[in-house]
């Protein structure tokens, strides 16, 4: 765990050392057993038409809704805990990665569906990521970087198409925008609510892809009921793919790269 020199809160809050307690949950979370690190692999089933992915025990192939799996003695699969032989039926798992019904050992089979396709995805404990890993670059608090904002919702849901780490392009769901002053300026970004409330930016900054990864996530709390939001840059995010290759994080939409160096938060991982 790596951080940079902060600044003290200049209200005296405790902001500082509540940070330096995010930032060593965000470590414990990365590093845990089936944390982002562990993902070896993303494998989707188009990619593979006689259901056999090499990395990945069993046959998997996609039918409707669901996907079927089948495996032998051989296979050393394991579903809902006990061996598994024979035909299953799967759907997309939303759960904790722990409990994703097929294992084999200590790896986690997930099945994925973004859409329509499905996926199989890998977690591996035992990932060279995860053993790699020595921590987060990250700068310490900055009440300069905690800023008052307003979310401005918009009369319906929309949905942009946007380049996504893999390679592909997918729709990405927006629901409004955040407004918020730095330096003078007022600055925007599209953001999607989440099931808590709690609202999620893609964005990026001048210091993207070079002293910080080339995109990062912000999560404010849930609005006030008058709109009114929290922008805490020195909470920004690395997003899952930062630590994995396997990821389909999007990348930011457009209006979404702010023409200002965002030195704060989390910067790059470090290892590897």
């Amino acid at each position: 765990m790596t951080t940079q020199a902060q600044r003290p809160a200049e209200d005296g809050s405790d902001e500082p050392q509540e940070w330096r307690k995010w930032h060593r949950r965000r470590v414990e979370t990365i590093t845990a057993p089936y944390g982002p690190l562990s993902l070896t692999g993303t494998h989707w089933l188009e990619d593979h038409p006689d259901g056999r992915i090499p990395p990945v025990p069993g046959t998997w192939t996609a039918d409707g809704d669901e996907v079927v799996l089948t495996a032998g003695p051989a296979d050393g699969l394991t579903l809902d805990g006990k061996p598994f032989t024979g035909t299953a039926r799967l759907t997309a798992h939303h759960g904790p990665i722990p409990e994703a019904p097929v294992a084999h050992g200590d790896r986690r089979l997930v099945v994925l569906r973004r859409e329509g396709l499905w996926a199989v995805r890998d977690f591996d404990p035992g990932s060279p990521a995860r053993a790699a890993f020595t921590g987060i670059e990250a700068t310490g608090y900055d009440p300069r970087w905690t800023l008052p904002g307003r979310f401005l919702p918009y009369p319906e849901h929309r949905s942009v198409r946007v380049a996504n780490a893999d390679g592909r392009e997918r729709g990405l769901g927006l629901a409004g925008e955040i407004v918020f002053v730095l330096d003078g300026e007022e600055h925007r970004l599209h953001a999607a609510v989440e099931d808590d409330g709690s609202l999620w930016a893609v964005f990026s900054d001048t210091t993207g892809g070079d002293t910080s990864y080339r995109f990062r996530f912000l999560r404010p709390a849930a609005p006030a009921e008058d709109g009114s939001v929290t922008v805490d840059f020195n909470r920004a995010l690395l997003p899952p793919c930062a630590f994995a290759d396997h990821f389909i994080c999007p990348f930011p939409p457009p209006g979404n790269t702010l023409p200002v160096a965002v030195a704060a938060g989390e910067r790059v991982p470090l290892g590897g």
